[in-house]
């Protein structure tokens, strides 16, 4: 299995962010979990992915819940 990664820059286009938001949410500890590798900060698709599929909300007042992920 190929795993996927996006770099900062990537991550900040896909989600249409800056980078120094990227950066500071690292800092923070927000957003999905990266990894250093060789001091290149980088994602794993399937992390921005979980990460994206937590952020669904059907409304202002509820969190949405797809099938595969309610209890």
């Amino acid at each position: 299995m190929e795993a996927c990664h996006l770099n900062q820059k990537q991550l900040a286009s896909r989600w249409d962010v800056r980078e120094g938001t990227l950066e500071r949410w690292r800092s923070d500890g927000i957003g999905p979990p990266f990894m250093k590798l060789m001091g290149r900060v980088m994602y794993r698709l399937q992390d921005i992915e979980k990460f994206e599929l937590a952020s669904l909300h059907s409304s202002t007042s509820s969190r949405y819940m797809p099938a595969e992920v309610r209890p």
